[in-house]
């Protein structure tokens, strides 16, 4: 099937195409300031190849979900689904081959970045018999590959980083098509931005945004100005699925619309400034204090009995006699010491996370939202956990839901000696696996090291395995039927060799 996707006119009034067949193969790069048209141009494509080819919409500011209306979307609600649930519809997209906007606006912009890595992890690792053909739209791409390490936390770059490498760099052979769009090329990962073949330059000012654009357009430093003057919703085009040479393009109209503020100038309101500041500043205290939750009012105090409750107090203890300076008495006896206060449960650091890793889905949520958690239930227990760091909480998570508990004495020092410099992100999965082996268990499944590793991707579970066993940590032999071996070096006093279910 080949199909030629029409998005506007040159400057002769030539109407410039985009090959869909070629876009498949070679994907696409939009770059351009706020304002220049990047959402008009992604709508432009989208709209025209609608019905065409399946369509997949990461869409951070909810501007996509029109789509729906006109050309039968399905609009995901990151908010409103876990991690897992997320992945298993990123499953059921591929397998049904459903046109779907992801739409993460109700997020904050971390879990944003999560959740989009997510979905797209999960579409990359879909079955072989599911590797349809699709376009993987992503809006505002700076934020799912940055080029620099921000404010998010390193497992989450980590995970967004291989997520859209592996859309762009390995996406073509499963069927995935990916479409980044960003507003400054510095900003985004090179070697996300490398792979792309087709471009779409819009207006952009900066000097080392206009010199890397100029390159990837195989254009002149001095021609570089000429990305500057751009137009709003004008481009500059270069890629087999578009032309062989620079080809300035005027974006045509759209039939959607987005759900952003517009740009034009409306009238002002009449109200003079009495009447404005009136309603500024109406009931303002009211407004001030409701937060919008609605607590229930709290039950009323029993009524106490006054004479009773003063006839339970015991009797303050005499005073002692002042004793004359010139006698020699002995000194008088000393009062007797206050109670002490009552003891507080004996609960540890330890216990707190015990109590933390038994919770329901606690491997499947972020490290940052579990310390918060943990700090919260140390407060709430009397725990000192002042010396607990999010790094040491990390591997005392790590130790008590791979196991460790279990081993004793000189067995357990051994163990511990030997997980001393494996990294937190793999700790758990091969502590659970040097557990089964000291003990004599059978290896734990994928199904438990997914639980472990915080992932229901068996692709992600695969990778771990091979890359402790490149880390020589285990040792993994093939056997036929696809059964696995797993051995943990070290470990002389288990003889037999355990296998995976």
């Amino acid at each position: 099937m080949s199909a030629h996707i029409d998005i506007g006119q040159d400057s002769g009034r030539q109407k410039v195409t985009i090959d869909l067949e070629e876009l498949l193969a070679t994907r696409l790069l939009v770059q351009g300031n706020s304002g220049s048209g990047k959402s008009h141009l992604l709508r432009r494509l989208l709209e025209e190849c609608a019905g065409q080819v399946q369509q997949v919409v990461i869409d951070p500011e909810g501007d996509f979900v029109t789509l729906a209306d006109a050309f039968g979307h399905v609009v995901i609600d990151g908010a409103a689904y876990s991690p897992r649930e997320i992945e298993a519809l990123a499953a059921r997209v591929r397998q049904h081959r459903a046109s779907v906007v992801l739409t993460l606006d109700e997020l904050e912009v971390e879990q944003q970045i999560r959740c989009a890595a997510l979905f797209l992890t999960a579409l990359f690792d879909a079955p072989r018999e599911h590797w349809y053909p699709a376009l993987v739209v992503v809006d505002e791409a700076q934020m799912f590959a940055p080029a620099a390490a921000g404010e998010m936390s390193d497992d989450t770059r980590r995970l967004t980083l291989s997520a859209m490498t592996n859309l762009m760099c390995r996406g073509r052979k499963r069927g995935l098509a990916g479409i980044v769009a960003t507003q400054r090329l510095a900003k985004l990962a090179k070697n996300v931005a490398a792979e792309a073949s087709n471009f779409l330059m819009g207006r952009t000012f900066l000097d080392i945004d206009m010199q890397r654009a100029a390159d990837l357009l195989g254009m002149e430093r001095r021609q570089a100005e000429r990305i500057r003057d751009l137009q709003r919703g004008q481009f500059l085009g270069l890629g087999p699925a578009i032309s062989r040479r620079p080809v300035a393009v005027n974006v045509g109209p759209v039939r959607t619309g987005g759900r952003s503020g517009g740009g034009g100038l409306l009238p002002l309101p009449e109200a003079d400034g009495d009447a404005m500041e009136a309603l500024l500043t109406d009931r303002l205290a009211e407004a001030a204090s409701d937060t919008g939750i609605r607590r229930p009012p709290p039950p009323p105090r029993p009524a106490v009995d006054l004479e009773q409750a003063l006839r339970a107090v015991p009797p303050l203890p005499p005073a002692p006699q002042p004793v004359p300076q010139a006698s020699a008495a002995p000194p008088a006896p000393k009062p007797a010491a206050a109670p002490p206060p009552p003891a507080m449960s004996a609960a540890s650091a330890e216990d707190v996370v015990r109590e933390l890793a038994r919770s329901e889905g606690a491997t499947f949520r972020p490290a940052t939202a579990l310390f918060r958690d943990f700090a919260i239930r140390c407060r709430q227990q009397g725990v000192a956990s002042v010396q607990i760091d999010l790094a040491r909480f990390r591997r005392m998570f790590a130790r008590e839901i791979g196991g460790l508990g279990r081993l004793e004495g000189a067995l357990r020092d051994r163990v511990e000696a030997m997980i001393a410099g494996v990294d937190d992100d793999v700790l758990a999965p091969y502590l659970a696996m040097l557990v089964a082996e000291v003990l004599g268990e059978p290896m734990p499944d994928e199904e438990e090291l997914a639980r472990l590793y915080g992932s229901s991707s068996p692709s992600r579970i695969r990778r771990l395995l091979d890359h402790l066993e490149r880390s020589g940590l285990i040792v993994v032999r093939e056997e036929f039927g696809g059964e696995r071996v797993i051995t943990v070096p070290g470990v002389s006093d288990c003889d037999n060799t355990t296998k995976a279910a």
